[in-house]
């Protein structure tokens, strides 16, 4: 075939002349003109000019590649073939050998002498290996991805192979074989670079294979074969054919390594897509290539006649609508290799399409929607949330933690968690999508970890599953998250739930774990089993509690029903802040009433620095304790705003307000006040005259001012009491706190150890207290660490009591624990329950038996936390049961608490609480004969410290007659466990409670009949904004836990006991919480129509106890008198709070070191009968009906006793047991029955047993 070159006709062909002829007389378009010609197929750029014979060269293009795969591929055949035979023969040599050595061994001197020639080659030969082992080494680490140099080695080869392919592309704009000048083509300079590039490479690669023959059938060796070798033809012939370049595009499969190498894909979905989509796509673009070469080539037995012109992107486009099976019909194959090759890959292509592209597209689709990275604000917080994230779990935290009371809360929620959110969780999310983010992924994966910010986090916030089945595995997961998180960055603070206490010990194994930074372990069950604890001994405190740390919006209600009341007080939460220095030098008392009568705050505690540097949380310490600078209080009050009223507080300025909004920042600069006149004003306010009229400093003392001033520093000094002596505390360091601290904590992060390193009273110093003292040194009566009563360990069989022996005991003013759980049932923590019950701020006398009815084999397995407690009791039964119940007299209990074991195995959550509402139902519904309260214990409440109880007039709860004996179990004080809010309203059937109505507005939690675990969820957000709180809440309801005790008991699992010493004793010297009744003592008078206010102020004044909110009766506010006696709880009412009689207050009262000494000088006075006939439990009002008769009903009581008293002495068996024989005299009688009282016992029981077992009835009101 011939071309058009400058104008000239080459010679040879008549098709050539014709061509010429026809372009000089018509002179049509080349392109038109070259379509039309019947042998001419391919044309020739007329710009490069070619051989003048005109011959297609194609042939030795692909003759190239073909001689250089099939002449190496023989040579490695053969080189193999010939070391084959080699070896066989050589192998057959040393047989022959060793047989001629066997058979003539008189030659063997001979044989050694020839063996040293083939010994001397082959350590020729083992140098050799050596040296050519070192060469293959070396190429392979040249050509490894291992060393950094391989690395780079193989992405330049990826990359200018997809460059020569990128060269193909434009190539295939040009006729299929043309002649190109090498010197002028600049594309053909640069592929003939690549190639020498990859000709060294391939070098590489076959020096430092192992196997020559599988490397020369790889496919990237073939791709080499038919690319390299036509380059350097092309030069040689100074011509060009498109060829086989296209087997560039097979690189491509190796994409996803070259991203592995480079660190980009790390996820084995990522690297999968990438794996289909190169794979796919490189099979597409090859066979596009053939197919282009061969229909512009045409068939070679049909001398090329029957191709046709279509572009590469054509071709591209061809093999996808045949892939695909659509098959349009615009562009096919005309050539019988075209035709061939579709036939083959319609089988190939089509099976690769219909199985890659489904999978690429799902896993494209199956990309996590919520897989990005979180970018951090400037200047705005983050936290992250993760653990057991559920649409309940994040709502009540957000409710929760975004609640407008708080104080401009920003800061950005980025919750974390390995499965995508519902529809419901996420329609949450975008709700809040302003301070809320999600991100699907695992903390235990450190790249998520990275993705969520975790190191410049504020705290990470760990949620449990308080419904799993297995809660030991839950708290397992929880701390593998702790582990995780602080593996990832040590210095991260961590807030977790835990379910089980025995599992916090596990978190202080993690080195990094350190609660002084602000880790905190926030544990359901302790907390769960405190609250009701607390319940036991005033009933109602767990509601009030739960309601001060949770934020509740203020829900106003016109009409005068106990749900009025109820809520105003729901509204108040619990705040810190920083005193004001107008507070400094005063006591406690005095700027607690200060903040009431004037701020209208209540403080109930503050943070206290002892001389020792050591800071812990004081709560109501009492008159001893004078603030310094920078005191943190904790307050309760409706909203943040009121709180800061306590922090800008200036006496100048704001003493003549008397509307507490008023008091906002001054702008006075507020001079410190010398000594001297913060002590006159702290005396003058405790005196209750002006400045100018108090004459409590005496001339003599301010004289003495100037070198007092000059001893102690002016924050150091404090004062005690107007008529005694003056003492200082030296601080040298006040504290100093930064806003961003202020903002997030409140305050340094204290001890939660409630107990000051000073004592109020030293007990070895009271009259009388000698032998009582000297006997708690000889004998351990508390733990090591003075904060929980102790007895030496017990079996668990001397404390069984059968059904017949609990009736014979009179048992009363106990508590009743009903427990429901068998041997698989996952251990609810008793001892967490107890151990608030046996704290050491209570005397013996005044500890309530506890006895247990519920399955021997639970209880067996809870036996080793309580051993060391005393006063435990357990009687093997079943809650159900009313032959078990009354045996130990329930209707004569302060608190029956029902729990359960069993909960968390039910997957109906209606289910979850159906036997704690079984019983609940079945006390309720339990009729009780009259004639067996002569056998009650007298209600009875407290004597504040100081006070004489031989003096009946002196005490401010004084007469303390029998309660009304009960007659019906709906008056008997039950606290019911729920796991399901929702059950609440199958509790009380006298109420109307909407079944979607919230828990905290329901009637038996406003009662304190009713606690659910999720309450303490609002304890997450409440520690993050202020970690003292967990502190103080946890000082509150756990009886005095401590770090020291916790690490004991993750030792040991159970209470060391330990000798008495005076570090020991003073922490005994501390706050508990009680129920002072209004009927009867010094407060009578207000209770009849006076103001709450007056009794807070009268009742800190003069006793130093702090009141915090009223249990009243739920139809108090009706005219009407009404037989219902159920109570609801009002938290923190306002100072003109008009009181009733019946009114119970919840108060903080001191430690009283006199009542042991009391206890035992009046057990042989006249008074021995009423004093041990009382009980410790909460108080009840005695009705006008029974005052007259209080001294023949205590006469009454005093026979009995002494009937009974003689009888002791005769019986064997001695309950309780654990009590020393010389202790001072308890207020709760447990004795054995004479036998006609037993008679009389066993009569009424067996009348009553008519009664149903379970029957749902009525409350009378």
């Amino acid at each position: 075939m011939l071309a058009e070159a400058d104008g000239t006709v080459p010679h040879g062909s008549e098709s050539s002349m014709r061509t010429s002829s026809i372009n000089n007389n018509i002179n049509p378009d080349s392109s038109i003109l070259i379509s039309k010609m019947d042998k001419v197929v391919i044309p020739f750029s007329p710009q490069v000019p070619c051989a003048e014979d005109g011959q297609r060269m194609w042939w030795a293009f692909l003759a190239s590649s073909m001689v250089t795969f099939f002449g190496g591929l023989f040579i490695i055949l053969l080189w193999r073939t010939l070391k084959y035979l080699w070896t066989v023969c050589c192998h057959c040599n040393i047989k022959n050998k060793e047989a001629q050595k066997v058979n003539n061994p008189a030659n063997n001197q001979a044989a050694d002498r020839t063996a040293k020639g083939p010994d001397e080659k082959e350590e020729a030969a083992a140098s050799e290996v050596g040296w050519m082992t070192s060469v293959k080494d070396w190429a392979g680490v040249m050509i490894s991805a291992q060393t950094l140099t391989g690395r780079v080695l193989v992405v330049l080869v990826f990359a200018l192979s997809i460059g020569a392919l990128g060269i193909y592309f434009i190539d295939s704009s040009d006729p299929i074989e043309s002649c190109p000048n090498f010197y002028n083509d600049f594309t053909l300079q640069i592929d003939m670079a690549f190639n020498v590039f990859f000709l060294l490479y391939f070098g590489l690669r076959f020096i430092a294979a192992s196997d020559k023959l599988w490397f020369w059938l790889e496919v990237n060796s073939v791709v080499d074969f038919f690319t390299v070798p036509p380059v350097f033809v092309s030069v040689y012939l100074n011509r060009s054919w498109l060829g086989l370049r296209f087997l560039r595009a097979l690189r491509l499969i190796q994409f996803s390594e070259i991203l592995q190498f480079l660190n980009i894909l790390k996820t084995s979905n990522s690297i999968k897509l990438v794996n289909l989509c190169s794979i796919f796509i490189s099979t597409w673009l090859t066979a596009a290539g053939f197919i282009h070469l061969v229909e512009n080539s045409g068939d070679p037995w049909e001398d090329f006649k029957n191709s046709q012109t279509l572009s590469y992107w054509e071709c591209v486009y061809l093999l996808m609508v045949t892939m695909s099976t659509v098959g349009y019909g615009d562009v096919y194959a005309k050539t019988t290799l075209g035709r061939l090759f579709m036939v083959f890959f319609i089988l190939g292509g089509l099976a690769m399409f219909a199985s890659y592209v489904p999978e690429i597209i799902e896993l494209i689709g199956n990309r996590k929607k919520y897989g990005g990275t979180y970018s951090a604000v400037n200047g705005r917080k983050h936290i992250v949330v993760c653990g057991h994230i559920t649409l309940e779990s994040v709502s009540n935290f957000l409710k929760d933690f975004l609640h407008k009371d708080r104080d401009d809360v920003n800061v950005e929620i980025v919750f974390l968690h390995n499965i995508s959110p519902n529809l419901e969780l996420e329609a949450l999310f975008k709700r809040h999508f302003t301070q809320v983010e999600f991100y699907q992924g695992s903390v235990l994966n450190p790249h998520d970890l990275a993705r969520v910010k975790i190191e410049s986090a504020d705290a990470c916030l760990i949620l449990a599953n308080k419904y799993c089945a297995d809660p030991d595995a839950e708290d397992a997961s929880n701390i593998m998250r702790v582990i995780s998180i602080k593996n990832y960055h040590p210095k991260i603070r961590i807030i977790t739930q835990m379910l089980q206490y025995h599992n916090k010990a596990h978190l202080l194994n993690i080195p990094s774990w350190n609660w002084k930074e602000g880790d905190d372990a926030i544990c359901l069950a302790e907390l769960k089993a405190g609250f009701i604890a607390q319940s036991c001994l005033a009933q109602g405190l767990s509601t009030m509690l739960a309601n001060l740390f949770s934020m509740r919006s203020f829900i106003e209600i016109e009409e005068d029903t106990w749900q009025k009341y109820y809520l105003e007080g729901v509204a108040n939460e619990m705040y810190t802040e920083y005193l004001s220095s107008a507070f400094v030098g005063l006591s406690f008392p005095t700027v607690c009433e200060l903040c009431y009568v004037k701020l209208k705050l209540l403080l109930i505690a503050i943070e206290f620095k002892s001389e020792q540097r050591e800071s812990s949380i004081l709560i109501n310490p009492g008159n001893h304790v004078k603030l310094q600078d920078g005191t943190l209080g904790f307050f309760i009050a409706s909203d943040a705003k009121e709180v800061k009223r306590a922090f800008f507080y200036c006496k100048a300025c704001h003493d003549d307000i008397t509307d507490p909004k008023r008091i906002k920042k001054c702008g006075c600069k507020r001079p410190k006040m010398s000594v001297y006149k913060r002590m006159k004003l702290a005396c003058c306010f405790d005196c209750g005259r002006s400045e100018r009229d108090c004459s409590c400093m005496s001339g003599s003392v301010h004289s003495n001012m100037d070198t007092l001033q000059r001893a102690y520093p002016l924050s150091s000094v404090s004062v005690h009491d107007c008529a005694t002596t003056l003492r200082a505390f030296e601080d040298e360091h006040p504290s100093t706190l930064s806003p961003k601290k202020k903002q997030r904590n409140g305050g340094m992060r204290n001890s939660p150890n409630c107990s000051p390193k000073m004592m109020r009273h030293d007990p070895l110093l009271i009259p009388g207290n000698e032998q009582i003292e000297n006997m708690d040194m000889n004998v351990k009566r508390y733990d090591s660490t003075g904060m929980f009563h102790w007895c030496p360990s017990k079996d668990i069989e001397k404390v069984i009591l059968t059904r017949s022996e609990a009736s014979m005991t009179v048992l009363s003013g106990h508590v009743v624990v009903c427990i429901f759980g068998d041997v698989t049932s996952a251990l609810v923590g008793l001892r967490n329950l107890v151990m608030p019950l046996r704290a050491s701020n209570f005397h013996f006398h005044e500890l309530k038996p506890i006895v247990f009815v519920g399955s021997l084999d639970y209880l067996r397995r809870e036996w080793e936390t309580l051993h060391n407690f005393p006063k435990v009791s357990i009687l093997p039964g079943t809650p159900l049961s009313r032959a078990d119940l009354r045996a130990v007299n329930i209707n004569l209990c302060d608190m029956c608490v029902i729990l359960s074991a069993n909960q968390n195995n039910i997957e109906d959550a209606s289910l979850q609480d159906k036997e704690c509402i079984l019983a609940s139902l079945n006390i309720k519904s339990m009729q009780f004969d009259d004639s067996i309260g002569v056998l009650q214990a007298n209600s009875q409440g407290f004597t504040p410290p100081g006070m004489d109880r031989s003096s009946p007039d002196s005490s401010p709860v004084h007469g303390f007659v029998r309660q009304a004996s009960v007659t019906t179990g709906s008056n008997i004080p039950i606290i019911t466990e729920l796991v399901n809010d929702s059950n609440v309203q199958f509790l009380d059937q006298d109420d109307d409670d909407d079944p979607d109505t919230e828990l905290y507005l329901t009637q038996p939690f406003a009662c304190g009949t009713a606690f659910a675990v999720s309450v303490l969820d609002s304890l997450m957000s409440a520690t993050y904004f202020n970690d003292n709180i967990l502190t103080l809440i946890r000082t509150l309801v756990t009886g005095g836990a401590t770090p020291e005790l916790e690490g004991l008991l993750a030792e040991e699992n159970a209470l060391r006991g330990g000798y008495s010493t005076p570090q020991t004793l003073a922490n005994r010297d501390r706050c508990r919480v009680a129920q002072l009744a209004l009927y009867d003592g010094p407060f009578a008078d207000l209770g009849d129509g006076g103001c709450y206010g007056d009794l807070f102020c009268k009742a800190l004044k003069t006793y130093n106890m702090l009141c915090f909110g009223i249990y009243r009766l739920r139809d108090a506010h009706l005219s009407t008198p009404s037989q219902c006696t159920k109570r609801y709880v009002i938290t923190n009412p306002p100072y003109e709070f008009e009181l009733v009689p019946t009114d119970l207050i919840f108060c903080l009262m001191q430690f009283d070191h006199n009542a042991g000494q009391s206890r035992t000088s009046l057990s042989h006075s006249s008074h021995s009968s009423h004093s041990s006939s009382k009980k410790s439990s909460s108080v009840h009002s005695v009705p006008p009906s029974n005052r007259q008769n209080r001294s023949s009903k205590t006469r009454e009581a005093r026979d009995k006793q002494k009937y009974v008293h003689f009888h002791v002495l005769s019986l064997e068996k001695k309950w309780f047991t654990d009590e020393p024989e010389n202790a001072y005299p308890r207020n709760i009688q447990i004795k054995p029955m004479s036998t006609h009282m037993a008679n009389q016992v066993n009569q009424y029981k067996s009348t009553s047993s008519l009664i149903p077992p379970i029957r749902e009835v009525e409350d009378e009101c």
